[in-house]
């Protein structure tokens, strides 16, 4: 059984992207794994200051959520991100996270899989490009971790459009393979 975290970054309610990360849970929890949702909406997650204290520290010197998001990446195994594409990119809340958890990198962290889920309205194959660039960018810092899959639904731009979506079927049978 492994423990399997997926971080939501959309901050609209009923967003397409929370769609794919719900289907990816759902998966997973069938398969028998240990699962848990976090979501930045709501939350209060400042920019990184670039400060490298986190290095030493082993941990961000700024305490607001993201502490905790990255204390629970920290001990995952599997990270799955969803991320609605904005102009041809991940969220920016999505990115900030990623900045902040910059402590992770001297660590002995645990995850070696990492998901990613993207939604957006334009529906062309390479619209997820860049947000799985920026990703992997991230991935590519942790000598044990890699980019394990990844699922786009695209043409879907108000909230509930992935209802009947393929994605939603392969981000359900990604989650069960983790």
């Amino acid at each position: 059984m492994k423990n399997v975290l997926v971080i939501s970054t959309s901050l609209r309610t009923n967003s397409n992207s929370e769609a794919l990360a719900d289907a990816f849970l759902r998966g997973a929890a069938d398969a028998g794994h240990h699962t848990e949702k976090v979501t930045l909406r709501g939350k209060g997650i400042q920019f990184c200051r670039g400060c490298l204290a986190c290095q030493q520290l082993g941990r961000c010197v700024i305490q607001d959520d993201a502490a905790e998001i990255s204390r629970k990446m920290h001990d995952a195994d599997v990270i799955a991100f969803a991320t609605p594409i904005y102009y041809y990119e991940m969220s920016g809340q999505m990115k900030t996270l990623l900045d902040r958890a910059n402590w992770l990198y001297s660590s002995d962290y645990r995850f070696t899989d990492i998901y990613l889920m993207t939604a957006a309205a334009e529906d062309d194959d390479f619209v997820p490009d860049r947000a799985e660039s920026g990703l992997t960018g991230w991935i590519d810092c942790f000598a044990r971790a890699r980019l394990a899959g990844s699922v786009f639904a695209g043409g879907v731009n108000g909230p509930g459009e992935t209802a009947g979506h393929k994605a939603l079927a392969q981000a359900y049978e990604m989650g069960k393979t983790v």
